[in-house]
């Protein structure tokens, strides 16, 4: 994966400050899982997961039970799930996945912060070649109750893992996506519950960039990321040590 991961995998299990933003990511996920699949977690793998990552982020029963059950009415909003592509400055790619009930409104405005921050907005499809999705689980050390480490990283493997990265507080699972469903079932068998378990986009190259580049960057990452329409963004730039330090002071 790369330095870039190396860096971002010491965040993960981080708690992020931004919880509204991600309670209604959460709620979003719900909605359209019941749409797709009825209120059962039990046959409904996509509820499951997002049931999942709201305990993860430590979501309020009571809310993801409202969740459920508004999502479950004739009322309820549909969403539908859209992709933008397009790159920054400096030609750095951008992926942003959208999950909206106005897709007018959303367009515009992806359009609008490409434009603002004087990047292009390509067409769907364009950056197949920079991105792939991939299954990514996060798993504490304490969820597997005095479980070898070593015997659960083969657990996993032989599930259809591609890595595993091991630290002192737990584990990152990366898979194919299409092995989704295979780790998640791993899991369930040996009574192991992931804090999170999402597809992802993890990018296939890097472009390194200077410090001025990166924050015209960051701000158009910033921008997408505070719509509420916009659930994830994907970027494939690669911050050296020297220009991390730079933006994080």
């Amino acid at each position: 994966m790369g330095r870039i991961f190396e860096t971002r995998k010491h965040k993960i299990f981080a708690r992020n400050a931004k919880l509204s933003k991600l309670f209604t990511r959460i709620g979003k996920e719900i909605a359209m899982a019941v749409k797709g699949g009825g209120p059962n977690p039990d046959s409904n793998i996509r509820l499951k997961m997002a049931m999942q990552n709201a305990r993860g982020m430590n979501m309020p029963k009571d809310v993801v039970e409202r969740a459920i059950k508004k999502a479950s009415g004739a009322d309820e909003a549909d969403y539908a799930e859209m992709n933008y592509e397009g790159y920054a400055p400096g030609g750095v790619a951008i992926f942003v996945e959208t999950a909206t009930n106005n897709t007018t409104r959303t367009v515009a405005n992806v359009r609008s912060f490409f434009s603002k921050c004087d990047g292009t907005l390509g067409t769907s499809g364009s950056l197949a070649h920079v991105f792939e999705r991939k299954a990514e689980f996060v798993v504490e050390t304490a969820a597997l109750k005095g479980r070898d480490a070593d015997e659960f990283e083969m657990e996993c493997i032989d599930a259809g893992a591609e890595d595993v990265i091991h630290d002192d507080q737990g584990f990152i699972i990366l898979a194919p996506f299409t092995s989704f469903g295979d780790i998640q079932h791993k899991l369930d068998e040996l009574g192991v519950e992931a804090k999170s378990a999402e597809l992802k986009r993890f990018p296939l190259s890097t472009m390194p960039v200077d410090i001025t580049t990166a924050r015209n960057v960051m701000k158009l990452v910033d921008m997408l990321d505070e719509d509420e329409d916009v659930n994830l963004v994907y970027h494939n730039m690669d911050l050296s040590e020297e220009v991390e330090a730079e933006l994080a002071g």
